[in-house]
């Protein structure tokens, strides 16, 4: 990825799923970066990081730029279940 803000390494969560950036009249497709961490640096961290970053090599409408949403473990656990949930709604159609 060109301009990469996240850093990506054999420990990202996912790297290169398909992603759209959206916008007011106007959405792109590109590859992206997935990841779930805890801030770096500290030793009993109270935050899940969900960050993500698309491939701005491949966008006409964002610089380089990369997202990251706070949770607390109680909303990380709340995402999860509801990943899960709708997974398995995905298999079973």
């Amino acid at each position: 990825m060109a301009d990469r803000v996240l850093s990506v390494t054999a420990y990202t969560t996912l790297d290169l799923v398909d992603a759209v950036a959206e916008g007011h009249g106007w959405d792109e497709e590109a590859v992206a970066v997935l990841n779930v961490t805890t801030p770096k640096g500290e030793e009993a961290p109270e935050e899940v990081l969900l960050q993500v970053e698309l491939d701005n090599a491949e966008l006409e409408h964002l610089p380089a730029h990369a997202e990251t949403v706070s949770l607390s473990p109680e909303q990380a656990r709340e995402v999860a279940a509801e990943l899960e949930r709708y997974a398995d709604s995905v298999e079973e159609a």
